[in-house]
């Protein structure tokens, strides 16, 4: 089962990360404007932030999760078939229209496979299927703009489009194996949000993880946006900084193959790593030949390890009726920083690249900070797993000189529904 989850997977994260470099491309070429194309990127990223926490909370309500995980994979790739279809014979206003629905199942590609990987592993075990599952990332983002490329330069953009299609209609049958499980009484809506969104601000490891990933995310978008200047600056013309991240890519996969075969705390992992990657984007900002190139190689080094601590610290800390929903909503999260990273860069790049990027490697450090910073929303109220939930004492009567919690009557955990 393992196997064909991380096919499955592999298959629909690289056709992803096709279909963003594909739009683009089919967008310039067809309409000839690049407004349109950049419009059409922008719409497909920002409703995938927003996506996230419903699909989520959908995903952890079905008992057939696997089942609608592939409804969302193949709603996905229709509605990158309908963009192609109509891209240049409709108004863009109604192709972007599709763009936003089709964003709003971004997650399912990423997140909601991950959210999964605890009904087929569990135990010893789902420590390496969770490294395997972030490798595939690693090599989704090498692979994927790499095929887009080729194949758009060979048969075109709108191939490259339908190509991308192809790896996501693959994942489905993957998808639709996923094992069933008891299914649970459904709340109301709003109230399974408000659960998800509590348990990622109060469970304190996971509310650490997540914003050093979150900020973390605003520098790695700045980096993005920087490419196209460091390789024009640096390596000769701004295409060859597309290359930057294909050797980001591939380090960060090299370094989860080394990590995967050693014992570590994902949560120093993660403080480490994105210091590494703090370092990386100082190093950049020399922006000679082989320091550019170099701080990719370290940038990947950083990269691939803190994602894969990330998920270790969710499986681990995540509670089961809201797993698919603190995965996604994660990513969501994560979606919106990248895209604030990268608006953020667009303003100050034109000013100045290096500072651009000094900028860029404070935010790392900036995140590395926040991992010892307690959340200002937990108020005392969530305790470290394994204390057991803090309870108050019942009104009326006397606690016995005992702590609140000790003793008499068990309390629910703050974050079970109901």
């Amino acid at each position: 089962m393992i196997k064909r989850y991380l096919a499955g997977a592999a298959a629909a994260r690289t056709g992803d990360e096709m279909s963003a470099p594909a739009l683009l491309l089919a967008g310039l070429m067809i309409t000839g404007s690049s407004a349109t194309a950049s419009s059409l990127l922008a719409a497909i990223t920002i409703s995938a932030a927003i996506g996230g926490p419903l699909l989520g909370v959908l995903m952890d309500r079905s008992a057939r999760p696997g089942r609608l995980l592939a409804q969302a994979l193949a709603a996905y790739a229709a509605a990158l078939g309908a963009i192609l279809v109509v891209l240049g014979r409709a108004h863009p206003v109604v192709t972007i229209l599709i763009a936003l629905g089709a964003g709003l199942l971004g997650p399912a590609l990423s997140a909601g496979w991950t959210s999964q990987l605890a009904l087929i592993s569990s135990g010893p075990e789902l420590r390496r299927a969770s490294d395997l599952d972030a490798m595939t990332f690693n090599v989704a983002a090498l692979s994927g703009p790499a095929l887009a490329g080729g194949v758009a330069g060979v048969f075109g953009a709108s191939a490259a489009v339908a190509a991308s299609v192809a790896l996501i209609c693959v994942a489905i049958p993957a998808a639709r194996m996923l094992p069933a499980r008891p299914g649970r009484r459904a709340q109301p809506l709003g109230a399974d949000l408000a659960a998800g969104f509590k348990a990622i601000a109060r469970i304190r490891p996971l509310a650490r993880a997540t914003r050093v990933s979150v900020i973390s995310c605003v520098g790695q978008g700045m980096l993005v946006a920087c490419t196209p200047l460091l390789g024009a600056q640096a390596l000769g013309s701004p295409e060859r900084g597309a290359y930057l991240l294909a050797v980001i890519a591939a380090s960060a996969l090299a370094a989860n193959v080394v990590m995967s075969r050693l014992t570590t705390r994902p949560d120093t992992v993660m403080w480490l790593s994105t210091l590494v990657m703090g370092g990386a984007f100082l190093l950049a900002a020399v922006r000679h030949p082989a320091a550019v190139i170099g701080a990719a190689v370290v940038a990947g080094v950083g990269e691939g390890p803190q994602l894969t601590a990330l998920f270790a610290v969710r499986h681990r800390e995540a509670p089961e009726q809201l797993r698919g929903q603190i995965f996604t909503t994660g990513a969501s999260l994560k979606i919106t920083g990248f895209a604030v990273g990268a608006a953020v860069a667009g303003l100050l790049v034109s000013r100045s690249l290096a500072g651009t990027l000094v900028v860029a490697a404070a935010t790392q450090l900036v995140a590395a900070g926040t991992r010892g910073v307690p959340a200002a929303w937990n108020s005392g109220r969530v305790r470290r797993p394994g204390s057991g939930p803090r309870c108050a004492p019942r009104r009326g009567r006397r606690s016995g000189g005992r702590r609140p919690g000790r003793g008499g009557s068990p309390c629910r955990a703050w974050w079970r529904p109901g």
